[in-house]
């Protein structure tokens, strides 16, 4: 019987150190210097994108962009494409030029497999909106990153909105 019991204990011991490895930590990086200055700046979106999710990989909200940026999505942007599966994830949405957004938080993705910031964005239209709030992971410009920099929107997606 004690047998039993260490191996069980071995079990969850080896579980629980599998889970931490494999794990995701989340941290919101909107205070730090190199961060403060982005949230609650508007953008407009410059080309059409979908909203997705990915079986490989997981986030808070879905995520936006374009075949340009992900090769498995459909290379037209149309809603008749969000009835079809496609391979890798799940079409949900389809967002339209001139789409108003907000930058709401920086988020900090932290795995064994490295470090990655990603911006969460707010449609300004949000109670129209079946999925307000998006990741824009995929539309972002990362190459600031090495540099210890913050990315940015890549302007080919979003070009901050200019208030007079």
């Amino acid at each position: 019987m004690k047998w039993v019991l260490a191996l069980l204990c071995a079990a969850l011991i080896a579980g629980f150190v599998y889970w931490q490895r494999q794990g995701v930590k989340v941290s919101y990086v909107n205070g730090l210097p190199t961060y403060s200055a982005l949230p609650n700046r508007e953008y407009i979106f410059q080309r059409d994108c979908y909203l997705f999710t990915l079986d490989d990989r997981s986030s808070s909200w879905p995520y936006v962009g374009d075949r340009a940026v992900v090769a498995s999505l459909p290379a037209d942007v149309d809603p008749k494409h969000l009835s079809v599966n496609y391979p890798g994830g799940r079409l949900i949405d389809v967002v339209r030029t001139g789409s108003r957004f907000k930058l709401v938080s920086v988020r900090r993705d932290e795995s064994r497999h490295g470090t990655s910031i990603s911006f969460e964005l707010l449609f300004l239209d949000e109670a129209e909106r079946k999925y307000p709030r998006i990741d824009a992971y995929f539309i972002m410009d990362h190459t600031p990153e090495a540099r210890g920099e913050a990315p940015s929107l890549l302007p080919a997606y979003a070009v901050e909105r200019v208030k007079y």
